[in-house]
C-alpha cells in the first residue's frame, strides 16, 4: 500500500514519544500490506473499526491512541486522516 502523509505520524510521535515504535510498526506493516477489502485488514488488526466512506480506526499502543485512515482499495492508497488521543 502507498501511505500518504507520514508527516502526520512523525509530528504526533514527536509530541507523544511513548507511541513512536507502534506508529512506525503500523506504517511499515501498512506499506508492505496488500489490502483489497476490509476483511484483509480485520485479519491483521482484529480490533480495527470500520466507518463509512472506507475509513478505518486503528487502536495504537493498547488503545491509548487512535489512528484514522481512509483507504482507496482500488489504487492501494492509505490516507492518514487523524492520529490522537481518545479525548481529541
Amino acid at each position: 500500500m502507498r501511505v500518504i502523509a507520514k508527516k502526520i505520524l512523525r509530528e504526533f510521535w514527536e509530541k507523544h514519544n511513548d507511541c513512536e515504535d507502534q506508529l512506525k510498526s503500523w506504517y511499515k506493516e501498512a506499506v508492505e500490506a496488500n489490502w483489497q477489502i476490509p476483511n484483509d485488514i480485520k485479519k491483521e488488526y482484529p480490533t480495527a473499526s470500520f466507518l463509512a466512506d472506507n475509513r478505518v480506526v486503528f487502536n495504537i499502543k493498547g488503545n491509548h491512541y487512535r489512528l484514522i485512515v481512509k483507504i482507496n482499495y482500488a489504487f492501494s492508497i492509505v490516507f492518514i486522516r487523524f492520529v490522537g488521543t481518545h479525548a481529541e
